[in-house]
């Protein structure tokens, strides 16, 4: 069920103005504007009213600013406590005009809406209960209100009376994922709408189908929100802790990191969560998806444990985990893992105590900055030092990888051969001057090979004896 956030204090007030509106729009003989949406299942056309903007209350369910409003704990209390309170809606206000990723600024788009509505106006309605709860148009609404004030009226189409919270949510999801949809949720938001279905029970080909995507995106979706939660736990430090909007700009690095955590776990779980804290560690450092791409699993012993200064390599934890109530123990993460994960921690506190609007001293606060700093100047040798072996690696592997395309090619020429002979249509010719340029080329690769190759095997032995390339 979705979370009930009672009536404003506007609410009868509201309820009459709305009624009088549609009172007055059947009483009268014009065109009526309706907008339609999908009402429990099935389509609703609605009339649209005018209201003006300083009646009408943001909505503290949207999942437009749901990730946003963790931002500032405290005005997220005060957000929980009293969603309807003027503090509380001048939040959201604030929240509805800021950069997802970072609400200390203006989001472009913002500024984008307030230049279209100046020049062209309202479009499109917004879409309210009686009550004057804005269910679609929470932008919208901060955006005229910036331009004209609260007597600025807003044509608002209004659901049924006995629209409810439960109401609310789906029909703000369904609007938002309309095609015609210009602004998208944040990814954060995303992710925590299709959760919340997951926890309302709705089947995961459904929000697959909601959501326009597949079965499998979804469940990735719900790794990558875990294992963000989880972070933010282990993020905790002197009474604070990351928000949510700190992984708003990561969502390609978390699906790659989905999809090779993935490939690795079929493998061996061990290595798959060495892999896992590797690239958490980089990805919290800040570092590039084409920079984490070189980390795996034995990273930290090859490359980072070398150039991470001693007095910041945080301490390995034991190896065996103590079961409560029972005083067993029983094997635990090992020493490697736990180091792996020790770094991570370290690397999420120092965050946390070093991010905008940290309440800790100033000389913890420095501290941390300097932790962040020595942290990415290791980080960024060890990942330089990896992808210069990848990079060797790589073009090791270069010319057997071509010569076994070739082999490819060959073995589908030989059934092309039978097939032609089957049916006559060989051009011998062509055949011909195809095997000669064949001969040209495997000369000079035996030349090559024979130059290159310090200790052949059979293979090569066999290419130079058969060309004659042996002496």
């Amino acid at each position: 069920m979705a979370k009930g956030y009672g009536l404003p204090p506007g609410a009868e007030e509201n309820r009459v103005l709305v009624r009088s509106r549609l009172d007055e729009i059947a009483a009268g003989d014009g065109p009526r504007e309706t907008f339609t949406v999908d009402w429990r299942g099935t389509p609703e056309h609605l009339e649209v009213v005018q209201v003006p903007v300083g009646n009408l209350y943001y909505n503290p369910a949207t999942h437009r600013i749901r990730a946003q409003s963790s931002h500032d704990p405290k005005r997220a209390e005060m957000l929980a406590d009293d969603p309807w309170s003027t503090d509380s809606q001048a939040y959201l206000d604030h929240l509805l005009q800021a950069l997802p990723a970072d609400p200390t600024r203006t989001d472009p788009e913002f500024d984008e809406l307030v230049a279209s509505l100046k020049e062209y106006g309202q479009t499109e309605p917004g879409l309210i209960t009686h009550e004057g709860v804005l269910v679609n148009g929470n932008t919208r609404r901060a955006a005229l209100t910036q331009l004209y004030g609260p007597n600025q009226a807003m044509r608002v189409a209004v659901l049924p009376p006995s629209c409810g919270w439960q109401d609310i949510a789906a029909v703000e999801l369904s609007l938002q994922l309309r095609k015609e949809h210009r602004r998208d949720y944040s990814y954060i938001n995303r992710l925590l709408a299709v959760q919340e279905l997951v926890e309302q029970g709705t089947p995961l080909a459904v929000i697959a189908t909601t959501f326009r995507t597949t079965t499998d995106r979804c469940r990735q979706d719900q790794w990558v929100l875990a294992r963000i939660e989880s972070l933010i736990e282990r993020s905790e430090a002197a009474g604070e802790r990351l928000s949510l909007v700190a992984f708003e700009e990561q969502a390609e690095k978390f699906r790659e990191l989905h999809r090779a955590y993935n490939k690795q776990y079929a493998a061996n779980p061990e290595k798959a969560e060495l892999l896992l804290e590797n690239r958490l560690a980089a990805m919290l450092l800040g570092f590039a998806k084409t920079d984490v791409r070189f980390i795996d699993h034995d990273f930290r012993d090859r490359y980072l444990t070398k150039v991470l200064p001693a007095n910041e390599a945080p301490a390995e934890a034991s190896a065996s985990v103590a079961i409560p109530g029972l005083g067993r123990a029983v094997k635990g993460p090992s020493l490697a893992l736990s180091a792996a994960k020790a770094l991570t921690d370290a690397v999420l506190r120092a965050r946390t105590l070093s991010q905008s609007g940290s309440t800790a001293p100033q000389e913890v606060t420095t501290d941390a900055q300097k932790k962040i700093t020595s942290f990415r100047t290791a980080m960024d040798e060890a990942i330089s030092d990896a992808g210069r072996e990848a990079r060797i690696k790589k073009r090791k592997q270069a010319a057997p990888a071509r010569l076994a395309d070739a082999g490819r090619d060959i073995e589908l020429c030989v059934t092309d051969l039978v097939m032609s002979r089957a049916s006559q249509s060989l051009d011998e010719e062509a055949f011909d001057d195809a095997v000669t340029d064949l001969r040209q080329k495997l000369e000079k690769l035996a030349i090559e090979a024979k130059r290159t190759v310090r200790q052949p095997g059979d293979g090569v032995t066999w290419l130079l004896e058969a060309l004659g390339k042996a002496h």
